[in-house]
This record gives structure tokens, sequence and C-alpha cells, in this order.
């Protein structure tokens, strides 16, 4: 199945948050992206009937196993971009403002090869 950027970025972005503080709610994706609450409700909905996430009675929300696969991918993919960035001598919060332009993008190709690069030079990884 393919999924779109937005939903790949809306993904991660739960995970981070369920990470930092434990629980998600729509109010905190707002918050976190910057979005309306209209258009992160609509987001939630077609994640919500696209399998990717459950929502509890109370707002809770949690990845289920499908989407619990893409947003570690995505993220994964940040940390090591953002690294491999710094590792180039970008500052961190341009280096992390970078990644998320590029996370998407990248071929595995292009990826494997920063993967190696950051691996060689002793910094973090996590693929």
């Amino acid at each position: 199945m393919v999924i779109h950027e937005s939903a790949e970025d809306y993904l991660e972005s739960i995970l981070i948050l369920q990470e930092e503080s434990g629980q998600v709610r729509s109010i905190d994706i707002v918050n976190k992206l910057g979005f309306s609450k209209p258009s992160v409700s609509i987001a939630m909905k077609k994640l919500r009937e696209s399998g990717y996430i459950n929502m509890a009675s109370d707002g809770r929300i949690t990845l289920n196993d499908s989407g619990m696969e893409i947003a570690s991918r995505i993220y994964d993919r940040h940390k090591t971009i953002t690294r491999f960035f710094e590792l180039l001598g970008v500052g961190c919060d341009q280096a992390a403002a970078d990644a998320c332009k590029v996370e998407h993008d990248l071929s595995e190709e292009t990826f494997g090869r920063i993967c190696a690069f950051v691996r060689e030079r002793g910094g973090q990884q996590t693929s």
C-alpha cells in the first residue's frame, strides 16, 4: 500500500509524542505540527480508516502494528539523516529541519550510503 508523505509525518509525530509523554491526543499533534484542529481530525480519521491507528473513546491515539512499522522506519531515517548532517558540521536544529525535508524522498541506495557513512564515523545510527 502506498502511503503519502503527510501520513508518514503524522505517524512519525504520533510515535515521537508517544515516546515523550506516553499518550497522544489530537491536540498534541496540532501543537507539535502546527496544523489546524480540523486538518488533524481529518487526517486521524483517514489513518484510522486505513488501519494505521486506533482512537480510544477518550481520544487517546495509538499506533497499530502497520502504523508503528511506518512510523519507526521514518523516525529511524530522520535520526540517521540528522546525525549525518551533524557530522558534516550542520547545527543540530538545522540538521533536524533538513532531515525532515529529505527523509521521505531519499532512495534506499542513498540512505544506505548515509548509514554506512554515519557508521564509519562512529556516529549514532538507528538503522
